[in-house]
């Protein structure tokens, strides 16, 4: 069973969600402002957090900035709706995905189901349990990647989204098949979720020794992981 932290400040509103996550068989830990989500982040173990932006104490940013520093749990952020600074902003700090309010309950649902199930996945038996591509290696069953014999710190939708991008190095992948087996939602009109996803990723990766980029974007078509 999985066990989410819900940090909202709205008592109504984390009244409902409560009902609704426990409905659909979800264990729920509320708290009602910044200070306390964290220190309740950083002292259990969530599957996923539900973090509005605005919060009494430490806004969603400051909460979000604070936990990567030291975990990399699983982040839904609840955004104002036509509020896209706030979505690239927690994009870039570390927050998995966003949904703006107000959302639709199924939405709301099928996004934290899509986190935590590639969170969770299990690599198929006939693959490696240890997947090296020239400088790098990705341990699935720790979620930890080396390069250059550097651990780098990923989430786990950065982990996600590298694994799959080198699985498939030498192809063009598209933006919507990317969202699709990456995110696990269809890729929407103006959503920027996975350009910051792979953008996060580019910094986080040293470069490579013969000074090529690793990823390549072409236009109108998508990414390809460079050989």
């Amino acid at each position: 069973m999985s066990h989410i932290l819900l940090i909202d400040d709205d008592l109504g509103l984390a009244e409902l969600l409560a009902q609704l996550l426990e409905l659909e068989g979800f264990t729920l830990t509320l708290a009602h402002d910044g200070q306390t989500g964290l220190q309740l982040a950083l002292t259990q173990t969530f599957d996923l957090i539900l973090l509005d932006v605005m919060l009494p104490q430490l806004n969603g940013f400051e909460v979000l900035k604070a936990l990567r520093a030291k975990k990399q749990t699983p982040v839904l952020m609840l955004t104002a709706r036509g509020d896209e600074i706030d979505r690239v902003v927690g994009l870039e700090i570390g927050a998995d995905d966003y949904l703006p309010k107000p959302f639709n309950d199924r939405e709301l649902i099928a996004r934290i189901k899509a986190i935590i199930r590639r969170t969770h996945q299990q690599i198929d038996e006939q693959q490696p349990s240890v997947l090296e591509f020239a400088d790098i290696k990705l341990d699935p069953s720790r979620q930890e990647v080396i390069c250059q014999e550097q651990l780098l710190i990923l989430t786990g939708t950065e982990f996600s989204l590298l694994y799959h991008m080198i699985q498939h190095s030498g192809e063009v992948l598209s933006k919507d098949s990317l969202s699709e087996k990456v995110l696990g939602k269809k890729l929407m009109p103006f959503d920027r979720s996975l350009d910051m996803h792979l953008s996060n990723l580019r910094k986080k990766l040293p470069e490579r020794s013969d000074g090529r980029p690793r990823v390549k974007t072409l236009r109108g078509k998508g990414y390809i992981w460079l050989t």
